[in-house]
């Protein structure tokens, strides 16, 4: 888990964030963070969502903390 998930005082803000909405450009980036985040122990929720914004492709992507 990384550091930016925990709150460091034994507490329930140590725990990871159940539910995530992870939003950005649809590119290489954006895929690293949605792989890293499975890596942690999230698992995905849904189809993920795109749009357009005139310039680029806006993915997103919502996750889930533990097991089925």
């Amino acid at each position: 888990m990384s550091d930016s998930m925990k709150g460091g005082s034994g507490g329930p803000e140590d725990l990871p964030l159940r539910y995530r909405l992870i939003t950005g450009v649809d590119d290489a980036t954006f895929c690293e963070r949605i792989s890293g985040l499975l890596d942690q122990g999230y698992r995905l929720h849904g189809s993920p969502a795109v749009t357009f914004n005139g310039t680029e492709v806006i993915a997103a992507q919502a996750l889930v903390w533990g097991q089925e």
